[in-house]
């Protein structure tokens, strides 16, 4: 509907560009949008007050002229004018309700389009550290990514899935420590335990593995335990495949796979951290000062010069990051996205600062970051911060384990990225309108439940069959109901266009609150087959686009509950 409106404008504008109204050599282009009190329509749009000047005169005069010149639709039942020159249009009843018709037709493809015509998008999204199980804090970025991911594919993008291992520095040192400790009998409570070793109950199952000669697959290798406790390199390197299986049974419980798990070790072995020194180097970034190596960020709109190789001769952290993304820039990835903890918002503009450095013909600002806020565990009002496995944070496998995948990734994604997140577990595992996930799913399933007592009244209805006359849907709670099914394609669109998720969240919480209101107001199995028949489409295109978003969320949509 909002396309035929933005249609009909643009059939008035070129009417006042032909008779010289608006000059013919500029463009104007309506923005319509959905008014938020329904006493001023279904749409508006303030184009009037835009293009008044090049008109030279009152945008309400342009409005009223505007108006004149709309071409002839029965989809309008009526066009009025508001406050300095908006235009407000009123759509008939029949006209809302043909979304109902097309989101039956398209099924599971209702909300998709091809805006992005196949665009190649890497989104990078986890990446943690192969030191232990994954946190909550891994979960947000998990759902966020994945769902982002989800977006952009109903978007018609191709959508790469990567997880960046950072297998190489000082944290896996300390894992190989910590578990070698474990091996030899040592407790975090010894006076000989690594200062900062890690002390979860997960650093004792790497133990036990490994003198036990266990042989673990993760994606990319198989590792066997030598089960000798003075071979550290052996004990990291079993620790590290360990872990990283463990990960992955983590996302796999969580819904979550990548197509490319990349090591940052392998910037080393095949020479690309040494190969960017070099490039930095020949463009004359660097400099040496106190015995360190430096990169002039400040050239690139850095507060302050950035040490790339210290004293020691070790690289530090961000210039293995520059690596890494010249390698995804070689890879043909032109749009990139890294989903990362709000944490990593200093390296934001240094890792950018570097790729610059390289002139290597990658565009300022690329790539592009979504970056999230901490999230807090509550329980009975109270913060739970501890898990026994991990020792010292709660895991996503603690919450998967609470309140089930379903509510743990609807929880996870329904908030602005940028905003800290409390996970109420005690609300989560709520069968109750206040639990979001709940609330949503038990609208699919009381549509299911309708069609099952239909069915038991030996009248069946196909999963996506219009039977009925949608004109006899006169009620405002159809009409709006109906006018809430036509904003989904636009709030795909959108959310994948701003990196933001949690649109969708909100969108099916309000589109389910709207539903359990009509239901619980108006029956739908009643005597009038034609009006009940009505209702059931309209029934069927709801339990549609509910099942359409829950999936992009990585939801399931239950039939029964």
């Amino acid at each position: 509907m909002k396309e035929t409106v933005s249609d009909l404008l643009q059939s008035a504008l070129a009417a006042l560009q032909a008779d010289g109204t608006l000059p013919a050599d500029q463009s104007f282009t309506p923005q319509v949008g959905n008014t938020k009190d329904k006493s001023h329509g279904d749409y508006a749009c303030n184009i009037a007050l835009v293009a008044s000047k090049a008109a030279g005169c009152a945008p309400r005069k342009l409005a009223e002229a505007l108006i004149e010149n709309l071409p002839e639709s029965s989809a309008v039942e009526k066009v009025e004018i508001a406050g300095p020159g908006f235009i407000n249009f009123f759509m008939s009843t029949a006209s809302a309700f043909e979304v109902v018709n097309t989101i039956l037709d398209e099924g599971d493809r209702f909300g998709r389009n091809n805006q992005g015509q196949g665009e190649k998008v890497q989104v990078e999204f986890v990446s943690a550290n192969p030191t232990g199980p994954l946190h909550v804090g891994h979960g947000r970025g998990a759902a966020i990514g994945d769902c982002l991911c989800r977006l952009l594919e109903a978007n018609g993008y191709d959508v790469t899935r990567e997880f960046y291992y950072n297998d190489a520095g000082a944290q896996i040192d300390n894992l190989a420590l910590s578990v070698q400790s474990r091996v030899k009998g040592l407790t975090p409570d010894d006076e000989s335990w690594p200062a900062d070793g890690y002390r979860g109950d997960y650093i004792v199952d790497v133990a036990k593995a490994y003198l036990a000669g266990d042989t673990v697959t993760a994606d990319d290798r198989e590792v066997t335990a030598k089960a000798d406790p003075e071979d550290r390199d052996a004990i990291r390197e079993f620790a590290v495949a360990y872990l990283r299986r463990e990960q992955d049974l983590d996302l796999k419980a969580f819904g979550v796979q990548f197509d490319v798990y990349f090591l940052e070790s392998s910037l080393y072995e095949d020479g690309k951290v040494e190969a960017t020194v070099k490039r930095l180097q020949e463009n004359g970034y660097t400099y040496e000062q106190d015995g360190a190596m430096w990169l002039k960020t400040t050239e690139f709109g850095d507060d302050k010069d950035r040490v790339m190789r210290k004293k020691d001769g070790g690289y530090t952290y961000f210039l293995p990051d520059v690596a890494y993304h010249l390698d995804k820039w070689q890879r043909g990835f032109t749009t990139v996205i890294n989903e990362q903890g709000a944490d990593h918002h200093s390296t934001v503009t240094r890792v950018r600062a570097g790729l610059q450095a390289l002139n290597a013909g990658i565009p300022e600002g690329w790539p592009d970051y979504v970056l999230h806020q901490m999230v807090m565990v509550t329980r009975s009002g109270q913060e739970v911060k501890i898990s026994k496995r991990a020792g010292s944070y709660v895991t996503v496998r603690d919450l998967i384990d609470e309140v089930g995948r379903d509510a743990t990734r609807f929880f996870l994604a329904a908030r602005r990225v940028d905003s800290q997140l409390t996970f109420d577990i005690d609300l989560a595992r709520s069968q109750t309108n206040e639990n979001p996930v709940y609330y949503v799913q038990y609208a699919h399933a009381r549509i299911c439940s309708v069609l099952r007592k239909l069915a038991e009244e030996g009248v069946e209805r196909g999963r996506n069959e219009c039977v009925g006359d949608l004109s006899l849907l006169t009620l405002d709670e159809e009409k709006d109901l109906a006018n809430q099914l036509a904003k989904y394609p636009e709030l795909i669109a959108n959310s994948a266009v701003q990196r933001e998720p949690h649109h969708l969240t909100h969108y099916l919480r309000d589109l389910a609150g709207q539903f359990h209101t009509y239901y619980n107001a108006h029956k739908v199995l009643i005597e009038d087959t034609a009006v009940r028949d009505a209702r059931v489409s309209l029934y069927l295109a709801i339990r549609q686009v509910i099942a359409n978003g829950l999936d992009l969320l990585g939801v399931s949509a239950p039939e029964e509950m």
